[in-house]
């Protein structure tokens, strides 16, 4: 007997053969992976590209009585000669804080530990933190070459008004010593928080807002991001536990080891550029990564403790990236210096690299 030929059902059973291969390996947990890369279209075809470079630093506040500012020059020479346009650091901004504050239930620990106290600033320039922000936008659409010291006063108490006290250290420093006082806007009670700004033991206090003034540059961008951060989990003990004991590994251990190391040198005659060549090293980001991040995925608690504080990283070095990548393209060609804590160096980058129109700069070869 002769059984009549289907076509429609061997499309079928053809279809079900072929896709039954694909759906194993689906379920067996083989990678899917992007077939789009950003990093390989880099443009742009005219014009100058944009430039980052990215300088991990130790929070100089940590380092104790050992530093002094004046170690931090050969690091400031050959960061102004490489010669940014803009300079980035660690910092909130002041419409993030405004933001932040409004959901005290979430962000009160955040506000308290990031957050500069706008209030004084706010009432002697009659400015709330958005409208300071839109007068330096206006003040600065407009900024003549040579602005009269009352000018820059006048813009540093609007910068404090705006949440932004880096940026206006930079217009207190670009002021010779006689013009710093108490006018245009400016009160003894800011005069003194600026003058303790000037020497306060901060990368972005002595390396940021010193290299803006001697570059010539207005104000510095602010583009930390603490909008993931969220109270202690349900299992605040736990989670902790469960986080430290994945932190004690050689990784770790090296580390701090290397750490103290760098510290213990300062003094030398290289001493603060050695720590920043290691900081900056090729090698250094993974050993971040083995020590802290990668440590955190390998937890192995069922409430998935160290994927929890390793999904806050990412997101909060995506957000941080996000916001440098919104300063370029303010201004196409731009030389940005991005100053941020060690660790967050290697994402930093390989974020950045992602994008179509930035250039990463190797640091050793600026701090050479």
């Amino acid at each position: 007997m002769r059984i009549p030929f289907n076509a429609s059902l061997f499309a079928v059973l053809v279809l079900s053969v072929a896709v039954l291969p694909t759906v194993a390996a689906a379920q067996s947990g083989e990678d899917y992976r992007a077939a789009f890369h950003p990093d390989q279209l880099k443009g742009p075809a005219v014009g100058t590209p944009n430039e980052v470079l990215v300088l991990g630093t130790q929070h100089l506040s940590v380092l104790g009585d050992t530093f002094r500012p004046e170690m931090l020059e050969p690091l400031l020479i050959r960061l102004e000669a490489w010669g940014p346009t803009v300079i980035a650091t660690e910092n909130l901004s002041g419409l993030q804080c405004d933001s932040l504050r409004r959901y005290p239930s979430r962000y009160a620990d955040s506000v308290a530990g990031y957050c500069p106290d706008p209030t004084a600033a706010g009432l002697a320039t009659g400015l709330d933190v958005p409208a300071a922000n839109a007068e330096v936008e206006r003040i600065l659409a407009s900024w003549p070459d040579q602005p009269l010291p009352g000018q820059r006063r006048r813009l540093a108490a609007v910068f404090l008004a705006a949440g932004e006290p880096g940026s206006a250290l930079v217009q207190w420093l670009r002021l010779i010593p006689d013009e710093r006082r108490a006018e245009d806007g400016l009160t003894d009670t800011l005069v003194a928080n600026l003058n303790r700004r000037k020497n306060s033991p901060n990368e972005t206090n002595l390396i940021a807002a010193v290299l803006a003034a001697r570059l010539g540059l207005e104000r510095l961008w602010s583009v930390d991001d603490h909008s993931a951060d969220t109270p202690d989990s349900a299992e605040p003990e736990a989670s902790s536990a469960a986080i430290m004991a994945a932190w004690d590994n050689p990784a770790t251990h090296a580390r701090k080891e290397a750490d103290a190391r760098l510290t213990a040198g300062l003094e030398r005659e290289d001493g603060v550029l050695d720590m920043y060549r290691a900081y900056n090293a090729p090698e250094a980001a993974m050993l971040v990564y083995q020590s802290d991040f990668g440590a955190a995925l390998m937890e192995p608690s069922s409430q998935g403790f160290g994927r929890s504080y390793l999904a806050y990283w990412e997101t909060r070095n995506l957000r941080m990236v996000a916001n440098i990548r919104d300063v370029l393209g303010r201004k196409p060609g731009t030389r940005l210096l991005a100053i941020v804590g060690a660790s967050h160096k290697g994402y930093y980058e390989a974020y950045l690299d992602q994008m179509h129109d930035v250039r990463l700069t190797d640091a050793i070869a600026v701090l050479q």
